[in-house]
């Protein structure tokens, strides 16, 4: 007919569709499989040694702001920035760029810590690298 799609073929079936299904199959299976593996399982610790010693950058994030390039230059010793945060929220704590839990500031024999009081799952951790 005209104006019909031509994406049936001879039996009446589309194919176009059944990729689409495939692949969504597809992807649903390989994020189960991820968030089965992020379960808590036992740790294998001969795997686990592989990586024990390779180093993190671990920070804290207070809060971020932005302004303009002729304010930055204005800034001098004394002068005060305001962030996004409010004063008692609770900071980020980021490995390697990624937040893996909240925490507040402590201080720990004169020098500033973190007391974490939130630390997210890994099934968590996932979820937000999609």
């Amino acid at each position: 007919m005209a104006g019909e799609d031509n994406n049936n073929d001879d039996n009446g079936t589309d194919d176009w569709a059944d990729a689409m299904n495939e692949q969504a199959e597809a992807e649903s299976a390989a994020m189960e499989a991820l968030e089965e593996t992020a379960a808590l399982q036992p740790v294998n610790n001969e795997r686990l040694d592989v990586i024990l010693d390779i180093p993190v950058s671990l920070s804290m994030e207070v809060g971020r702001t932005q302004i303009p390039i002729r304010n930055l230059l204005q800034l001098t010793q004394g002068s005060v920035v305001e962030l996004d945060r409010l004063a008692g929220e609770p900071l980020d704590v980021m490995v390697n760029g990624t937040m893996i839990a909240h925490g507040e500031v402590v201080v720990v024999n004169e020098k500033y810590g973190i007391r974490l009081t939130d630390v997210m799952s890994p099934a968590e951790r996932i979820q937000k690298l999609k």
